[in-house]
């Protein structure tokens, strides 16, 4: 047994169930992966006893000798990878990051530009429920909704109208590439910061598979988990001259001492990224989610925008007859994991709304290709249509269902995901 089975077997169960689940089910929820083994050592290594407020070499507290080679060591990796001028490596995650760079670069009540939430933005973009829509004036961009694409003329027109302080770039449902320099252009004109916030996209940037914002824009924030394939955590780079703000923005500005188990994680994921094996891995999420997309539309599924070019696809269930919800729900009972979302020009609502967002990362951390592409849409509009049959009974959709997560799990047995024991 564990230390753990024998201290708290009740979490320790609790554990195991979860390793279990996500062993056998297919999850294709876009911002979650697997972490290697070493990643899950150092985020649980004895680092967590350590409290360090500060930075490196200026510290308000004593016996910090290793604290600074762990967080220079991440720092240093970073800037390696993404070629940024300045890196602060303790956010929390990606919305205190966020928080941070309206705490250093604006002034509560300022205007902003986000992209909304209703066409693919995230919720610090200002979104209205967010401190980011209730402290600032928030303005939000879209897509153009017969395309699915960003219209960078309008976001301009929109720019130049509101002149906004800060101009946030980045996504958390859009399947197209974003355009950093037109974006950079934009805030150029109209006198704004610009921030490209890529927590969905930072493994593809890092491995070259996706135009780098650094370098474009002023201010990149991401998260350290999603497609970098790190621990939970969040990161700011940014030009020189902004490095003194940032950091004051994080510490002492909203955060107190950083997790330097975290760190030591990311500075792991970073050793990882910078190899050709991660590159051929980024490269791969691009290649699945495009064969995906492609054998979704060829099965009927509303793909939004017709495809995508980066992680993940954005899919309209409207015309399988299904809700994003109902859909979401009934894969889940299938074996195969995902997410119900809003899409562009949504009539229903965020609980109830016409979409689903799927992503590549964790199936192509277990070395999925497009074999296994082809075989999930046929699953999945296997289940869209079991789901809208209104004459088939509950028994015997059920059953239905427990036999594909039957054939899931034969799949999964044959692809084991990375940090996973499974005996």
């Amino acid at each position: 047994m564990s230390v753990l089975d024998q201290v708290d077997p009740d979490v320790s169960s609790i554990i195991a169930a979860e390793q279990r689940r996500q062993h056998a089910k297919i999850r294709l929820i876009p911002s979650e992966n697997y972490v290697s083994h070493a990643v899950l050592e150092a985020t649980g290594s004895i680092l967590t006893n350590k409290y360090s407020e500060g930075y490196t070499g200026d510290r308000y507290y004593e016996g910090q000798q290793q604290i600074d080679k762990i967080e220079q060591l991440a720092i240093d990796r970073a800037r390696s990878l993404f070629g940024a001028e300045h890196i602060n490596v303790q956010p929390y995650s990606g919305s205190p990051a966020n928080q941070a760079v309206y705490v250093a670069l604006a002034n509560p009540g300022d205007t902003v530009m986000g992209l909304s939430l209703a066409h693919g933005g995230h919720l610090t973009h200002g979104a209205g429920v967010s401190i980011s829509g209730l402290h600032y004036k928030a303005v939000q961009y879209g897509v153009n909704e017969s395309t699915g694409y960003l219209d960078y003329d309008e976001i301009e027109r929109l720019a130049t109208e509101c002149q906004p302080k800060l101009i946030f770039c980045g996504t958390t449902a859009y399947p197209r590439v974003l355009d950093f320099e037109r974006f950079a252009a934009i805030g150029k004109k109209v006198g704004a910061f610009v921030i490209a916030d890529i927590a969905h996209i930072s493994g593809l940037v890092a491995a070259g598979v996706h135009p780098s914002p650094v370098g474009h824009v002023d201010v990149v924030t991401t998260t350290t988990h999603k497609s970098l394939r790190g621990p939970r955590g969040g990161m700011i780079m940014c030009r020189a001259q902004f490095a003194d703000a940032i950091d004051k923005a994080v510490f002492p500005g909203l955060q107190g001492g950083p997790h330097n188990h975290t760190t030591a994680a990311l500075a792991v994921a970073l050793k990882e990224a910078d190899t050709a094996e991660f590159r051929a891995y980024a490269q791969a999420i691009v290649d699945n989610a495009k064969a995906l997309g492609q054998a979704l539309v060829e099965r009927g599924f509303g793909v939004v925008s017709g495809g995508t070019d980066n992680h993940l696809l954005l899919v309209d269930m409207t015309n399988k007859g299904v809700t994003g919800n109902q859909m979401s729900k009934a894969l889940d009972a299938a074996g195969i994991v995902c997410n119900y979302n809003l899409v562009p020009g949504d009539p229903r609502s965020a609980r109830r709304p016409s979409g689903i967002r799927l992503g590549t990362p964790s199936i192509t951390s277990r070395g999925f290709g497009g074999d296994q592409m082809i075989q999930l849409a046929d699953w999945m509009d296997e289940i869209a249509q079991i789901r809208a049959d209104e004459s088939i009974d509950r028994d015997s959709r059920r059953e239905a269902y427990r036999r594909v997560a039957g054939e899931v799990r034969d799949l999964c047995d044959r692809f084991p995901a990375p940090g996973l024991d499974i005996a």
